[in-house]
């Protein structure tokens, strides 16, 4: 134990005394990825408000079919402009985001009582840019069909109501805090990251950089036993990336409070006890990282080829993130077994002030610290190996 104590005390000593390290792990990443998080986040939802709020300049092929309906629109905010030449070009040009086509039988079949038909051109390719602003004319479309049905109805003396058997209301039980889907959905994957890979310069200098250094060898020549060498080594490691994780998750509470989300009906609120869960939530990771990290040290030859393996590494927690933002799935009690997908179904939940059980707890951190566990056996292994020092 008290190799084992020495060992971490002087990684731990080492890791801070190198500035350009502290900087990085303590100042800029947890400053960057909150101010990043929070910047697109809000200013995107101001766009998508400020869109839906502005005049929508709408291109209309056949206006002249319609001119009630082209009358109703313009009193919605929405300015009726010439259409393009060719319609299919200018959308998929991204010259206009949408443009209605009023069809030359709308005016015969509006007298007559019959369906007028009128087509939407559009890119469904581009949904962030466009989505908005083809919702917004859809709706509008969609109002203006319910107003004059019901016009033509009473026109006919017959109740409105008659056409319609079901009245479907909503009520959105949706919070402000878990209306911040964009925040929601990357959070988990930059606190991951961080957790995982927080400390790899810390566990790559701590074995394949002594290892350069012809500093290893005297180490591992020393009476502490190998275990008790690498324990120290991975403990280190793991104590330098959950204080880089706390900084971070400080950054992230002044962050999103600074944000007035009031404009947006929006919140992002971290309060001290959401951050505790969150820690708790990414503690498996933050060993399963340091163990990791350092075996791959051990393992790799160089200071060089141990930091080849860092986009593999960066792979590992953006796999459940993009998975469950293209196919989100209600969160299973086996998930939370699963490295980085339960953790990344945790943080969901936390951020979302969802409840979890304390059988979800226990399976989400003891299925982590089985699997750093497990880990740290194997890398006890490879620093039990002869080659560990001889190939410096």
């Amino acid at each position: 134990m008290n190799a084992l104590w020495t060992v971490f005390r002087k990684e731990l000593l080492d890791a801070m005394r190198d500035r350009r390290m502290v900087m990085m792990a303590m100042v800029i990443g947890p400053l960057a990825g909150p101010l990043i998080l929070a910047g697109v986040s809000f200013f995107g939802a101001m766009k998508q408000k400020e869109k839906i709020e502005s005049v929508l300049e709408l291109p209309v092929i056949g206006a002249q079919q319609a001119p009630n309906l082209m009358a109703w629109l313009e009193s919605h905010s929405l300015k009726i402009v010439a259409p393009p030449s060719d319609p299919d070009a200018a959308v998929r040009n991204q010259q206009h985001e949408v443009i209605l086509r009023v069809t030359d039988s709308f005016a015969a079949d509006w007298r007559a009582g019959r369906p007028a038909q009128l087509e939407l051109i559009y890119d469904s390719s581009r949904p962030l840019q466009t989505g908005t602003s083809i919702a917004r004319l859809r709706n509008l479309l969609e109002a203006y069909d319910q107003e004059l049905g019901t016009l033509r109805l009473v026109a006919r003396g017959i109740h409105p109501a008659v056409a319609r058997p079901l009245l479907v209301g909503a009520r959105d039980v949706a919070t402000p805090q878990s209306k911040f889907d964009f925040a929601q959905q990357l959070l988990p994957y930059l606190l991951l990251l961080l957790g995982f890979i927080g400390g790899m310069q810390v566990a790559i200098d701590a074995t394949a950089g002594e290892r350069e250094r012809h500093s290893l060898e005297p180490l591992l020549a020393t009476p502490a036993s190998r275990s008790a060498i690498i324990s120290g080594k991975i403990l280190a490691t793991a104590v330098f990336t959950l204080l880089s994780l706390v900084v971070t998750l400080l950054a992230f509470r002044l962050v999103f409070g600074l944000l007035p989300t009031d404009k947006i009906d929006m919140s992002i609120d971290l309060p001290w006890g959401t951050l505790a869960q969150l820690l708790l939530v990414i503690l498996p990771i933050v060993l399963l990282g340091a163990t990791l990290l350092t075996a791959l040290a051990a393992f790799a030859k160089s200071h060089r080829e141990a930091q080849g393996y860092l986009p593999l590494l960066t792979f590992l927690p953006m796999i459940p993130t993009l998975l469950l933002m293209v196919s989100p799935v209600k969160t299973q009690l086996w998930m939370l077994a699963v490295p980085f997908l339960g953790q990344n179904q945790l943080i969901l939940k936390v951020l979302r002030g969802e409840s979890i059980s304390l059988v979800e707890w226990l399976l989400n951190l003891l299925s982590g610290l089985l699997i750093a566990g497990i880990l740290w056996l194997v890398a006890t292994r490879l620093y039990h190996r002869e080659q560990l020092a001889a190939s410096s």
